[in-house]
Formats: structure tokens, C-alpha cells, sequence
């Protein structure tokens, strides 16, 4: 398997960000430095070199730094599945037109298409403070996490998911209409239907995969099993039946539910409603129901068994992006963790306010302080 690793780092005018690059000579990176400093922001400019809009979800105008004109820039020189090259992401020049100031994505410096090209170099699994509260909070959340699950393994599905949200807008905007026209209303269902089969079914398939290698996983682990699932019709009958049948079924379904849908002003039915299910195993409880710790473990645990699914699916052993991973551990999890990183094989970044926490990180592994837009590596 080949590894996704960064060597090369530069920041320009991104979040606190004047300008900042530092080469890298290991698969353990630690970034250290008090609340503010810019840790999270480095490993979410790193996130930007994946398909998507990272790990804070922020706009392409959220990152600028304030100081600056609305431009930035990240660029990395990377190892991944196709050799050596150079990513690249930013605005060059902000405008109100959004064809002149929108983001931009380059590999070797030539334009592609998108962020989804990266995913033919790079592939990526993260985990941050902000989804702590993943088992306890909205739908929403657990789905764009399901999403990003789904992601790392398939560069094109927020392309998917992006055109079934355009496709269900098309819909409800149609249906407040008083005298909509049936044929183009059918026509849009039929859209619909074709990219939600198609969104669902590989939630369905990399969802089966992770809770197979969840099963899988040593009972003795330091991070608690855990068995997951879809709250989905639809992604658990394309389990079962055929895709066109599932297609049809949804079709219909859109057809005959317009005037209900019309009164609510939205789309009552389909995989833009799915839910992750997450059982804590060793209690047979909800996930919801566990206590901070435990969900905070389960958490950790998912993510380590995603980013094996990703290497044994793709092929590309993932970089990993954990950000404040090791702040409320003890120190035999903490233990546990760094054994279980280097275990993978990956490139590695962590973040968190307090050197002493990495102590026993690993040998080879380079710590690097972090001061108000500054990196620097810190003496061995």
C-alpha cells in the first residue's frame, strides 16, 4: 500500500496565517502551542487538500486572513498513489464575480476541476473537538459525518450528494408552483431518484465494510467496539435489491407523496434524511447514552477502523488529522493511540496545548511550536 504523506507545507494570507512553510521528515507531526496560536488552523488548511470544504466546513471567504485582500493560498509537496506533486489551493483574486474569485485547485500547478482531483494523490481521515458531541447531536451532523466516511474512499460522492441537494431544491421549487407541469416535475423526480440510489448506495457499501472491520477488531482493544448502521430505507434495500428497483420504488414514491411535500416545502422522504446508528458494544447501549468518556473512546475507535477501511479499500493508506486527540485520555489511551498510529503506517498530525502529553508520541516523530501564525520546529 502507498502512504499519503506531506513534505512540504506553505500558507499564505490563511486564517492567522501571514505566510508560513516548513518541511516535514516524518510520519509523526505534533504541533504544540497555546489556545489561539493557529494549530487547528494548520491542520484545517491541510483538510483543504482533500475533496470538500474540510474540516471546519468553512466557506472559501472564512478562511482569509482578516488582514489581508480576501486571497490565500495552501500548497503542499506531497508523496501519495501517484508519486511525487504539488497541490495546491486558494483564491488568486477575490472579486464579486465568482467566476474570477472562486477557489481554485491545482496539481502541479496546472488548474483542474476541482478538489476532487486531490483525491487521485491524497487521501484523508480527520478528527476534531467538534465532533465530540457527534452521538448527542443533530442528524445533520451524523450524516455530513457519514458523508465524510463515505468520502475518503470515493473522491466523486460530494459531488453526488451536492447534485441530489440541487436536485431536491429543483423539486420543492417546482411543487410551490400552483399549476406545476407534470412532465417537468417527472422529469426532475427522475433525476432525483437516479442520484440518490447512487449517493446511498455507496453510504450502504462503505457502512457494511466498517462495520465488518469494527467486528473485526481485537476484543481487548483500549478503544470500545462499537456496531453501526443506516436509519435508511433506502440504503438498506440496495443491500438487497437491485438498484433500478430501488429507483423506481423512489420514483414513485416522489410522485405520489407532491402534494404532501408541497404543503411541507420540502422532500418528506429519501436518503437527505438518513441517519447513522451507533451502538456502544461492551454495554449494548446507544451511543447517545454513553458518558463523555466512553463516546470520546468510541469516537477515537471509528475513526482508526475508517482509516484502515480507507488503505484496504483504496489502497492509499490515509493521512490522519487529529486535532486536540489526546487532551482527555489517560495516559494508557494515550498509550494506546500512539501505538495504534503507528500500527497503521500513516502520516500522522496532532495537535494539542501541552508538549508533555506527546512525552511517549514515539521515536522519529518532530514536534513543532506554534505561535500566533508561526511554526517552528522545536529541538529534538
Amino acid at each position: 500500500m502507498i502512504a499519503s504523506r506531506i513534505r512540504r507545507l506553505s500558507l499564505t494570507r490563511f486564517r492567522n496565517y501571514s505566510a508560513a512553510a516548513f518541511e516535514t521528515r516524518s510520519d509523526v507531526i505534533v504541533l504544540v502551542g497555546p489556545n489561539g496560536a493557529g494549530k487547528t488552523n494548520c491542520l484545517e488548511a491541510i483538510s483543504l487538500l482533500s475533496p470538500g470544504r474540510g474540516l471546519r466546513h468553512a466557506t472559501r471567504e472564512d478562511v482569509a486572513d482578516i488582514r489581508g485582500d480576501g486571497s490565500w493560498a495552501v500548497s503542499a509537496e506531497v508523496e501519495g498513489a501517484l508519486g511525487l506533486a504539488t497541490l495546491g489551493t486558494g483564491i488568486d483574486m477575490p472579486s464579486a464575480d465568482a467566476t474570477s474569485g472562486g477557489r481554485r485547485c491545482r496539481v502541479d500547478r496546472e488548474p483542474v476541476a476541482s478538489a476532487a482531483a486531490f483525491g487521485d494523490h491524497l487521501r484523508m481521515v480527520w478528527l476534531t473537538p467538534s465532533m465530540d458531541g457527534l452521538f448527542t447531536g443533530p442528524t445533520s451532523e451524523r450524516r455530513r459525518f457519514l458523508d465524510r466516511l463515505v468520502l475518503a474512499v470515493d473522491s466523486d460522492h460530494s459531488g453526488r450528494v451536492a447534485a441530489l441537494e440541487r436536485s431536491l431544491r429543483s423539486r420543492n421549487r417546482l411543487l410551490e408552483m400552483r399549476n406545476f407541469d407534470d412532465h417537468w416535475c417527472a422529469a426532475i423526480e427522475r433525476e432525483t431518484a437516479e442520484l440518490a440510489v447512487a449517493v446511498a448506495a455507496m453510504r450502504a457499501q462503505t457502512v457494511t465494510r466498517l462495520a465488518a472491520a469494527l467486528e473485526a477488531r481485537s476484543a481487548d482493544s483500549a478503544f470500545p467496539s462499537a456496531r453501526i448502521g443506516l436509519d435508511g430505507w433506502m440504503e438498506n434495500a440496495l443491500l438487497t435489491e437491485p438498484a433500478t428497483a430501488v429507483e423506481d420504488r423512489y420514483r414513485a414514491i416522489l410522485r405520489d407523496n407532491r402534494a404532501r411535500d408541497a404543503a411541507a416545502g420540502r422532500t418528506l422522504d429519501g436518503p437527505h434524511l438518513t441517519d447513522l446508528e451507533v451502538i456502544y458494544a461492551p454495554k449494548n447501549m446507544p451511543a447517545k447514552d454513553a458518558s463523555t468518556g466512553e463516546q470520546k473512546a468510541l469516537l477515537i475507535g471509528l475513526v482508526l477502523a475508517h482509516a484502515g477501511l480507507v488503505a484496504e479499500m483504496t489502497g492509499i493508506i490515509p493521512l490522519l488529522l487529529l486535532d486536540e486527540v489526546v487532551a482527555h485520555l489517560d495516559p494508557d489511551r494515550r498509550g494506546a493511540l500512539f501505538s495504534a498510529l503507528a500500527r497503521l503506517g500513516a502520516q500522522v498530525w496532532m495537535s494539542g496545548a501541552d508538549p508533555a502529553a506527546f512525552a511517549n508520541v514515539g521515536a522519529g516523530s518532530e514536534i513543532f511550536q506554534v505561535t500566533s501564525g508561526r511554526i517552528v520546529r522545536r529541538p529534538p
